[in-house]
């Protein structure tokens, strides 16, 4: 039986006034905040310690780019590419991923809390070693990504191709992933103790224990 939980939305103003990406390198300390980011284009950036927040990005290209631990609060992405970019060691809270591009994203090492994916294309992203808590993917694609020795409280899987997840050293205990869908999975047996699956992937995961299963 899986926990429900509810993810908290992001916090932000509607009347947002419109702002510039390029405001952040005129700052000695980097500070993005309270503003609508909108049609922007820029790669192979480098910001560490970026803060963000209450910030709307829509249809922001920001790929090849290295934000090492930046810090967002009460920000949305919608219909942005961020692909082969590095948030690793960040502090991610009440943030939404609306329709966007995150192949190849860095994640490793960070603590989101409150996130939403909702329709990304994530594939071969890395999340080692960060910590999860109230966390939705929701209808995307997240193939061949790792989850290595994560820490997951109250994360859900709903509607996504997991195909190839490597979820090595990574406790599932009341994750449900009954309605994703994949041909492999890289899972201890120990660590799916607890996690919820459909009839259909319990019969696959039999086989791989090597039992025969009659159809």
């Amino acid at each position: 039986m899986t926990t429900k939980f509810k993810i908290e939305s992001p916090l932000i103003p509607n009347d947002l006034p419109q702002g510039t990406f390029e405001d952040v390198f005129y700052d000695e300390e980097p500070y993005l905040s309270h503003q609508l980011i909108t049609n922007t284009s820029r790669e192979n950036d480098s910001i560490d310690r970026l803060i963000v927040s209450k910030v709307l990005f829509q249809k922001v290209s920001l790929i090849h780019s290295n934000f090492n631990k930046i810090d967002m609060t009460d920000v949305i992405f919608e219909n942005c590419d961020l692909s082969n970019s590095t948030f690793n060691e960040g502090i991610i809270h009440r943030v939404t991923f609306k329709n966007c591009k995150l192949l190849g994203v860095d994640f490793s090492e960070a603590h989101l809390g409150n996130v939403s994916f909702e329709g990304c294309i994530m594939n071969l992203c890395n999340f080692g070693l960060a910590r999860f808590k109230q966390i939705c993917f929701d209808q995307s694609s997240l193939r061949s990504t790792s989850f290595y020795d994560c820490q997951f409280k109250k994360v859900k899987f709903e509607n996504c191709n997991i195909d190839e997840v490597d979820f090595s050293d990574t406790p599932l205990n009341n994750v449900d992933i009954s309605t994703c869908k994949f041909e492999r999975l890289n899972v201890t047996i120990k660590n799916l103790s607890g996690c919820v699956i459909s009839t259909e992937q319990a019969i696959g995961f039999a086989e791989l224990l090597g039992l025969k299963v009659k159809r």
